[in-house]
């Protein structure tokens, strides 16, 4: 591999044979899937550097030289808070957490402390690690499972494209009400928010296009579990979809109704696949079904009506 003297803010690679007489931007966006709107962003920074000088886009690379991106940034300014992390894994460049439910993502007015970037904010301080917090996805604060954060821009920006053209796999599991007849299938629904000061979403031919695919795990007396599958990433799109379908997420307040089976809407972000920009491997991660779905699973095993 033709990295060399890595950081989470600094990108470094060794031109090799292959993309010797190749122009730099042709190499960092073949080698380190730079787009052309990072290029031009970097191109404004003055941030790539051929043999530690400020190198144009249409500069010629030769065998050897080293190509670096600069993206030293501010600290985070979150208020580091002791808060326990599930880390499932970690890389120069991500942290991918497994989120418990109950917990919001990002400070907001409503909560400004007590998120998980104020306990990443810790964690990155006790390991000494200068980097600025970046959420590639976000989950609802009663939703639990795989969250992705990026350690510098570059990872932020190139995971994001992925995301952006549907190439990052996300799959979910949720128990929803009343047993969904078909083994699989596909909702392609525009999805819209009516106002902006309105939380709740819904269908609408005025949305964006969303779509998701769902496949039945297991039918109980009342409910279904499902793994679900977003080809797109919209805001409450699971939950939209399912609702609109007629079978809401159990214990989802906003969408269906709450009940005394689980206390959040019970929908687990279970698998995760990314390509990883800076080494160029597939990441692939999976988590097992938290404690209350998995008590939600039994109770609806050994009971017959209580939806």
């Amino acid at each position: 591999m033709n990295y060399e003297e890595q950081n989470e803010n600094l990108i470094t690679f060794k031109v090799d044979e292959k993309n010797h007489g190749k122009e730099i931007k042709y190499v960092l966006k073949n080698e380190l899937n730079v787009s052309s709107r990072l290029l031009t962003k970097l191109k404004k920074q003055e941030s790539v550097l051929l043999n530690d000088k400020y190198a144009k886009n249409h500069t010629i690379v030769n065998m050897g030289d080293i190509i670096k991106i600069n993206m030293d940034e501010p600290d985070n300014q979150f208020e580091p808070q002791d808060i326990p992390l599930n880390i499932v894994y970690e890389d120069i460049d991500v942290i991918i957490i497994n989120k418990q439910p109950g917990i919001v993502v990002h400070p907001t007015k409503s909560h400004p402390t007590n998120t998980i970037a104020n306990a990443l904010t810790y964690y990155l301080k006790e390991k000494n690690i200068k980097c600025r917090i970046r959420f590639v996805n976000r989950l609802d604060m009663d939703t639990s499972g795989l969250l992705i954060i990026a350690k510098n821009a570059f990872t932020h920006h190139v995971i994001s494209e992925q995301m952006q053209r549907d190439l990052v796999k996300k799959k979910y599991l949720t128990f929803v009400e009343g047993i969904v007849s078909s083994e699989e299938g596909t909702i392609d629904e525009p999805i819209y928010r009516p106002s902006e000061d309105e939380v709740k979403r819904v269908v609408d031919p005025r949305g964006q296009r969303s779509i998701t695919k769902y496949k039945v795990i297991e039918r109980f007396n009342t409910a279904t579990l499902l793994e679900i599958e977003l080809l797109t990433g919209r805001t409450h799109q699971i939950r939209v979809h399912l609702s609109h379908l007629g079978h809401p997420l159990i214990g989802d307040s906003l969408y269906g109704k709450e009940n005394d089976l689980i206390n959040r809407q019970a929908l687990h972000a279970y698998y995760l696949e990314f390509f990883q920009p800076r080494f160029k491997n597939i990441v692939e991660l999976y988590t097992n079904m938290p404690k209350d779905m998995e008590n939600l699973r039994n109770i609806l095993k050994n009971t017959e009506n209580i939806l």
